[in-house]
């Protein structure tokens, strides 16, 4: 059995098929006096997905140094992301803060 083949037509536009990507931002946590590490640890790994070491680690980068770098995000996941974790913090009492700010 014979393939047969033909020539693209000439004259189609050509079409980019890289996409532009979204910047990224950079995810602040703050430290305060009032939240528990346990449960800054717990937000880190459940709304943030950082593995426990992580976590801790960021943590005591915040309790330390007052502000601490979470994560690199495009900016719309990096709002719902802080959104829930400010949810979770207010439902608990807590003044757990994030922020953002472009890369």
């Amino acid at each position: 059995m014979k393939l047969q083949t033909r020539a693209a037509p000439v004259g189609l536009p050509v079409r980019e098929t890289e996409t532009e990507l979204e910047p990224l931002y950079r995810v602040i946590i703050h430290n305060d006096d009032v939240t528990p590490m346990d449960f800054v640890v717990h937000v880190l790994k459940s709304m943030f997905l950082l593995d426990e070491p992580q976590a801790v680690g960021v943590m005591f980068d915040a309790h330390h140094n007052g502000a601490a770098v979470v994560q690199f995000l495009p900016r719309s996941e990096a709002e719902k992301r802080i959104g829930r974790a400010h949810f979770a913090a207010g439902l608990e009492g807590y003044p757990l803060r994030f922020t953002m700010e472009e890369e």
